[in-house]
């Protein structure tokens, strides 16, 4: 699998670029590639070509926040992607992977988690999508086939992209499977750039691609994403379709730590949700 860097991330971005799109006239005539031309790119975003190809090839060193907002206008990137452009230019030229100590869940968000009570279903995952704690209706929702003490442990924790990818019976719970795998692909290759020398991070994309098929070929579209808010739409063995949207909730103190939580779409839906409360 290609390492991900500034200049891979570069070509395949232009590579997208239509050169209409960006205001240029092609006159019928025949291109050698599918978007923009590094020289295109180079004189749209301001800079010289020489210096584009420089930086296309991870030879450049250095790109400055200017010249980096400047090619994020050109090839159209969104908030996500553009996040995702300044973190590959702020790595160094050789990033030596380190394994950091497991993730421990801060009381605070602990503290949140029981406040939500059982009524809403809700999880708090980890920078790598492990589940560091979850309610009784949000393990019951999307994972009942695990142990529910299994976030309490670094050795048991659920990794969600994992089961997501690689176990069946947590692939067949949801009905939107392709929607959700474009946006925890993209969400991981965010974390990529935000940690560049997580070895536990690498490990897990590395394992993803050799196990599942579609997630190397998503992964290879390099494709960012953030993952905030949208709809899940379930098809959940005890209660049958469930629709869901998932809210994510950011912690200052815990930038790394999300608390996911699951709110009804339709009565139905909200009927079943507290059906599972009261299980």
């Amino acid at each position: 699998m290609q390492t991900e860097t500034l200049g891979v991330f570069l070509k395949t971005r232009r590579d997208r670029v239509p050169p209409e799109a960006a205001g240029l006239r092609t006159y019928g005539t025949l291109r050698r590639v599918p978007g923009l031309r590094r020289e295109e790119l180079a004189q749209l975003a301001g800079v010289s070509v020489g210096y584009y190809t420089r930086l296309e090839q991870d030879q450049s060193g250095t790109a400055s926040p200017q010249v980096l907002d400047a090619l994020a206008r050109v090839l159209g990137l969104d908030d996500a992607e553009s996040s995702h452009l300044h973190n590959l230019a702020q790595r160094p030229g050789v990033s030596r992977l380190v394994r950091p100590a497991p993730e421990t869940l801060d009381p605070r968000v602990a503290t949140l988690l029981h406040a939500l009570s059982d009524s809403v279903p809700a999880i708090i995952l980890g920078r790598r999508g492990d589940v560091l704690g979850w309610n009784r209706t949000g393990h019951l929702l999307l994972a009942e086939h695990v142990d529910y003490t299994a976030p309490d442990s670094p050795e048991t924790r659920p990794s969600i992209p994992r089961m997501f990818f690689l176990d069946p019976l947590h692939r067949d719970l949801y009905r939107n499977w392709s929607d959700l795998a474009r946006i925890h692909i993209g969400y991981l290759r965010l974390t990529s750039g935000r940690h560049p020398t997580d070895a536990r991070l690498a490990e897990l994309i590395g394992e993803l691609a050799m196990g599942s098929p579609e997630f190397a070929e998503l992964w290879a579209t390099g494709d960012v994403a953030d993952c905030t808010s949208g709809p899940m739409n379930l098809r959940h063995p005890t209660l049958g379709h469930v629709d869901v949207d998932y809210q994510v909730w950011l912690q200052p103190d815990s930038p790394d730590h999300r608390l996911e939580a699951y709110t009804p779409r339709d009565t139905a839906s909200r009927d079943a949700l507290r059906l599972l409360a009261s299980r």
